[in-house]
């Protein structure tokens, strides 16, 4: 396994993250531990969860499931760089959501207590909160962070004029602010190209893509379409009609490679400057053991030449839509 920096800081992270969201409702426990256990071996030791996720019906269940993992002792606590976050609604109640010092200080002592920890590597904004003022916000964050609950910051979903206000916000207070931006970004959806990678770049965030295969399109689809192995479904049944040429086009390049078409999509984001680490998410170990295969795949100039122009990508705004 290959480690960077996250962002900036000083805090080493391997060069994939294993995302959970699917821990609880898709995969069952026993399988959830023995993916942890398994990425853990391989050298993996970024894990990220949200406090929402488990479902409208059981929200926090994988901060649950994270938390009876660690608690099977065994150093898992200790070799995980553990990244959470907080803005969806919890409950009904008021004060709930969002970014509130209220809600902040309630969901962190809440994911604290599922996860059974007693600090957060990196709490992260799950959205941008527009009606909470940054001076609000960092300073509920000083305090947890002076209290030893967290130690650094990052943002997700953000656009590029959102992470500049809050590291604004942060140098007014001498705060070290925001350490990393999870987007979505994969080579279907490169739109964080214009303006949301140059403004990580300046302020030193890393980049921690989401959706790395786009929901599955880039993993294969049409290849496992033929062979009976998956029925695409819903919308992404309609982002594949939409894509259909494109992704025939890929997979046929993933041959000429002969690599997965997964592992292409995965090692493209590792060649992307700004990408600290793009965020797997696994629903067995099948599916672990490919991520990991891709992040010691090199591609070379002209293998990126052709993903490009397979699927063209952005300039930095506004070159992007002017001259």
């Amino acid at each position: 396994m290959r480690y960077t920096h996250l962002g900036r800081s000083g805090l080493t992270v391997s060069r994939l993250c294993l995302g959970t969201m699917n821990f609880g409702p898709q995969t069952g426990e026993a399988e959830a531990f023995a993916i942890l256990d398994t990425a853990q071996a391989a050298g993996i030791n970024f894990v990220d969860t949200a406090n929402v996720y488990g479902g409208s019906s059981h929200r926090g269940w994988t901060e649950e499931i994270l938390g009876r993992w660690f608690a099977q002792g065994g150093e898992r606590r200790e070799r995980t760089v553990l990244a959470t976050k907080l803005f969806g609604t919890m409950t009904d109640r008021p004060n709930e959501s969002k970014l509130s010092a209220l809600h902040i200080r309630r969901a962190l002592d809440a994911s604290l207590k599922r996860l059974q920890t007693d600090y957060i590597d990196l709490y992260q904004f799950h959205h941008v909160d527009r009606n909470t003022p940054w001076e609000e916000i960092w300073q509920a964050v000083e305090v947890a962070v002076q209290q030893g609950k967290i130690l650094y910051s990052g943002s997700s979903n953000f656009a590029g004029w959102h992470i500049a206000r809050a590291q604004e916000a942060a140098a007014r207070r001498n705060y070290n602010g925001l350490v990393s931006e999870q987007s979505i970004y994969n080579l279907l959806t490169r739109d964080v190209e214009r303006e949301v990678i140059p403004a990580a770049q300046q302020y030193g965030l890393g980049l921690l893509p989401w959706s790395p295969l786009h929901g599955g399109l880039l993993g294969g689809v049409l290849k496992k379409e033929r062979e009976g192995v998956r029925r695409i479904a819903g919308r992404a049944h309609e982002a594949l009609k939409a894509h259909q040429k494109q992704i025939r086009r890929y997979e046929d390049f993933a041959d000429e490679l002969g690599q997965e078409p997964g592992d292409v999509a995965l090692a493209w984001l590792l060649h992307q400057p700004a990408v600290t680490a793009p965020i797997i998410g696994p629903r067995t170990l099948e599916h672990l053991e490919g991520s990991i295969r891709a992040q010691k795949l090199k591609l070379d100039a002209d293998a990126l030449k052709r993903l490009d122009e397979i699927f063209p990508g952005h300039r930095t705004a506004p070159e992007d839509y002017a001259w």
